[in-house]
């Protein structure tokens, strides 16, 4: 018991000597215990502030620098080969370069005309500098046909890529 009271005055004396020294620790007097003032400062300070305090070195606005980090906003999901959202054209120009398949190569006069089937079943008939949805054709030849797609992808530095459609692919050959 005499132990417990010898805890309980040097915990108070403990409180008091942290009150006095200014300490920034908020202290509850214990039940029947006289609360102590925390004591002033010996020179009141002055009401208004020093110039040289006022003039303090102002810290630089922060600027975000990606330094070729992806956009956290951005969608990993979609990659930006996936067309435009929007109302697609019927006919030639609402036919992705994904959905496209050369089913013929004609040749008419001094230039070549390819046969494109859509995912509609239908085929169509394509000139150089026909556009599709997501593409133009650039070159029609007796192998195949060259698009130029435009790529929709915020990551990539490449806009455009080449797509090459041949009339037969590597197994059909063998």
């Amino acid at each position: 018991m005499e132990s417990k009271k010898l805890k309980t005055i040097a915990f108070r004396r403990f409180v008091l000597a942290a009150a006095l020294v200014g300490s920034s620790v908020a202290v509850v007097p214990a039940q029947g215990a006289a609360a102590v003032p925390p004591a002033m400062p010996a020179s009141p300070q002055p009401a208004v502030p020093s110039a040289a305090a006022t003039t303090a070195p102002v810290p630089e606005a922060y600027t975000y620098d990606p330094s070729g980090r992806r956009d956290p906003f951005v969608s990993l999901l979609s990659r930006g080969i996936e067309p435009a959202a929007g109302k697609r054209l019927t006919g030639l120009g609402g036919i992705t370069t994904g959905e496209t398949m050369l089913r013929g190569v004609l040749q008419s006069r001094n230039s070549y005309v390819a046969l494109i089937s859509g995912p509609d079943g239908k085929t169509y008939s394509a000139h150089v500098n026909d556009r599709l949805f997501d593409g133009v054709i650039r070159s029609v030849t007796p192998e195949g046909i060259v698009i130029m797609q435009e790529v929709n992808d915020p990551l990539s530095l490449v806009k455009q890529r080449e797509v090459r459609k041949g009339l037969r692919t590597a197994e059909d050959g063998k």
